[in-house]
């Protein structure tokens, strides 16, 4: 379960970088359904805007990894990196 505005004490935005607003496209929709409740995203040109709200530190940090482990991994598919 996500932490709402009303209760979330820490929170950490991200801006991450892409060749393309497609490759970006793409990226999110990998791993938008993870992301449900614990990180908004939204494509800006060709970058993902993602917003991670949490009730504390440790769980962040939990999220934060989670989120670009996956997106690390579909950026690799997704663009055939080795």
């Amino acid at each position: 379960m996500g932490a709402d505005d009303s209760e979330s004490k820490v929170r950490c935005s991200l801006r991450l970088g892409f060749s393309s607003e497609d490759e970006a496209r793409k990226i999110l929709d990998a791993v938008e359904l993870d992301n449900q409740g614990y990180v908004d995203t939204k494509v800006d040109g060709s970058s993902i805007l993602a917003d991670i709200k949490a009730n504390s530190l440790n769980s962040l940090l939990h999220t934060l990894d989670d989120f670009l482990s996956c997106t690390s991994v579909a950026e690799k598919v997704i663009s055939k990196k080795p």
